[in-house]
């Protein structure tokens, strides 16, 4: 079947992840709290927001906003810190609104001879500015808050073929998550590429490419 239209990550993908933010986050409440091991910090608040993330869906849906500030409250609580949890809140939230993009992403939304949709796990408000911050124009945005789920569930990857009217081997995905993008793409039957900017070991059967646009050689195989 030919590949009619990508699929994108967004965060980690098109633009930087939030992880300069998160350390200047991680260095403050070292400062203002009772931490004698600082990588304690940065793992602890990863586990806790990571295993709200992983139990969020359907009913219990909760934005990634809500999820961050209660994990940030979880860690202040833990570590001893009076850190503000709104004003390190927002240092985040800031970043996801305004986030550096990649110096290929333009080219790849430019060149693209196909219509390229996100598929993102951020949620619908912030994925909105940043796109528009940007100047960015995909054919459709589909985020987790729509779905009510997170990759690697199916059910966001399920909403974005429902609502183009693709067939998962109409579509290819891209993003720099093996286990959220290749993996749960790969659930509904989506050919999936890793994009591997930093040169990381490539797992078995994974297909990669260093660079967005180099996708454009993988339409047909």
């Amino acid at each position: 079947m030919i590949i009619k239209a990508f699929f994108v990550d967004f965060y980690g993908t098109i633009v930087h992840e939030d992880g300069e933010v998160i350390q200047r986050i991680t260095k403050i409440i070292c400062d203002t709290g009772k931490v004698e091991d600082p990588s304690k910090v940065g793992a602890f608040w990863w586990e806790d927001f990571r295993t709200m993330f992983m139990n969020s869906g359907g009913d219990t849906f909760e934005t990634q906003r809500a999820l961050e500030e209660k994990s940030l409250v979880h860690t202040l609580e833990r570590f001893g810190s009076d850190a503000d949890v709104k004003e390190l809140s927002n240092m985040m939230f800031e970043h996801w609104v305004k986030p550096p993009i990649f110096d290929d992403a333009g080219e790849f939304f430019e060149k693209s001879p196909l219509p390229v949709f996100i598929v993102s796990n951020i949620d619908t408000a912030d994925i909105l500015q940043a796109v528009g911050y940007h100047g960015l124009h995909p054919a459709g945005i589909f985020t987790s808050e729509d779905a009510r789920s997170y990759k690697p569930g199916k059910e966001l990857f399920e909403l974005a073929l429902k609502s183009t009217g693709l067939m998962p081997d109409e579509v290819m995905h891209i993003g720099d998550s093996v286990s959220s993008d290749v993996q749960g793409a790969e659930k509904v039957g989506i050919r999936a590429l890793w994009l591997n900017r930093f040169g990381r070991d490539i797992p078995e059967g994974v297909e990669s490419i260093s660079r967005l646009p180099e996708a454009f050689g993988h339409i047909e195989r």
